[in-house]
C-alpha cells in the first residue's frame, strides 16, 4: 500500500510521569504528519491493543494518564490539524490530518465517548474459513506446504485463532532446537559452545527443520492437549482457593 505507519503499543499509554503518554501520542501524530509532508508518503498513527492500556477491568482504577490519553485522542479526533506539544502558538502551525488506527479485543471496556459514532469508525473482523486458509498458506509458503495441505491442517483444528497455526510452526522449531542442544553437549555446555569457543573453532550450526504436515499435526495435537489441560485443571482457581475465606 505504500504506507509508512507510526506505531505505538498499549504499554506506552502509561508512565510514571503524569502527562507523558498524552504528549507522546501528540508527538507521534506529528511525526506521521511530517512523513506525509517530507517524504510524500501516506502515513497513519497506529496503536495496538488499546483496550489493554485504556480498558477498565473489574475494580481497577483509572489513572491520571488514562484520562489524559483519552482526552488527547478525543481532541485529535475533533481537531486533527491543531496538535500542540507545548511550543509557542503559531497561526501557521497546521498539522496535516493523519488517520489514527487502533486495534483491540474488547472495545466495550473503553471510555464510551471516545468510541462514539462520528468520532470512531468501528470494524469487526472475524475471518471465515477461506480467509484463514489463505493467511495460513502465506505463513507456510516458504516451507513448501501446499494449499491442500493447509486446508487439511485447518480442518483438523477448526475454531482455532490464527496464532494457533503460527504456533504449530514454532513448536516444530522448538523440538528441533531441543534436539540440537542435546547433540552439541546439552544445556550445561550450551554457553561454552556458543560464547566461549576457542580461536578458529567454528560455532555449531543449526539446520532448520523441514516442515511436514505430519510434524505440524503432531504439534497441533500437543497444543490442543495443553488448551484442554488449562480448561480442565483451572490451576488459577486452585492457587487462589483461600482468597474468599
Amino acid at each position: 500500500m505504500g504506507v509508512e505507519p507510526v506505531i505505538m503499543s498499549a504499554g506506552e499509554l502509561e508512565s510514571e510521569r503524569a502527562g507523558e503518554p498524552g504528549k507522546l501520542i501528540r508527538e507521534r501524530y506529528r511525526t506521521a504528519s511530517q512523513v506525509v509532508q517530507n517524504q510524500g508518503k501516506m502515513s497513519c498513527l497506529m496503536i495496538n491493543d488499546i483496550d489493554a492500556g485504556l480498558g477498565r477491568f473489574g475494580n481497577t482504577q483509572m489513572t491520571v494518564n488514562n484520562q489524559i490519553v483519552v482526552g488527547t485522542l478525543m481532541n485529535l479526533s475533533d481537531n486533527p490539524t491543531r496538535v500542540s506539544i507545548g511550543q509557542d502558538w503559531r497561526e501557521s502551525d497546521v498539522t496535516k490530518r493523519i488517520p489514527i488506527i487502533v486495534t483491540g479485543n474488547d472495545f466495550s471496556r473503553i471510555y464510551a465517548p471516545l468510541i462514539r459514532d462520528g468520532r470512531m469508525e468501528k470494524f469487526y473482523w472475524q475471518p471465515n474459513h477461506e480467509d484463514i486458509v489463505n493467511i495460513v498458506h502465506r505463513m507456510y509458503e516458504k516451507d513448501g506446504i501446499s494449499k491442500d495441505e493447509v486446508i487439511s491442517i485447518v480442518n483438523t483444528f477448526p475454531n482455532q485463532a490464527l496464532d494457533f497455526y503460527g504456533a504449530l510452526r514454532s513448536r516444530t522449531y522448538d523440538k528441533s532446537i531441543s534436539e540440537w542442544i542435546e547433540d552439541i553437549g546439552g544445556v550445561e555446555n550450551l554457553g561454552n559452545k556458543l560464547l566461549r569457543q576457542r580461536k578458529n573453532e567454528e560455532l555449531p550450526v543449526f539446520t532448520p527443520p523441514k516442515q511436514t504436515v505430519e510434524a505440524l499435526l503432531e504439534s497441533g495435537y500437543s497444543l490442543v492437549k495443553e488448551q484442554q489441560l488449562i480448561m480442565e485443571t483451572k490451576l488459577s482457581k486452585e492457587y487462589m482457593k483461600n482468597m474468599d475465606d
